[in-house]
């Protein structure tokens, strides 16, 4: 049996970062995205026994250039930073509001 293709993430399943949040909380703690990667994997370790972590260019791409990525990471980013996760996302991403989207 040949195995099953993996899901494609769609964008509406990624979510967007407010990028100045996470470099103010990892300059509070006097970090480099290493060391955040470090405080990430250690965090994760504790909590799961498992060692996941994200890449300095991830943490690059989340702060400098609004990368969206899986809600799964951002649960893994906020143990990193001790804060809740909430508190990473950007103002008016997991709003129930519907987007308008102009036509022209």
């Amino acid at each position: 049996m040949p195995p099953r293709p993996r899901r494609a993430e769609k964008a509406q399943d990624l979510v967007l970062l407010d990028g100045l949040s996470v470099r103010r909380r990892r300059h509070a703690n006097g970090w480099s995205p290493r060391d955040l990667v470090v405080a990430i994997e250690s965090a994760c370790f504790q909590a799961s026994g498992r060692r996941r972590s994200l890449s300095p260019n991830q943490i690059e791409a989340i702060e400098e250039r609004a990368e969206r990525i899986p809600y799964e990471l951002v649960l893994l980013l906020a143990d990193g930073l001790d804060c809740d996760p909430i508190d990473l996302i950007a103002e008016g991403e997991l709003s129930s509001k519907p987007t308008r989207r102009r036509l022209h």
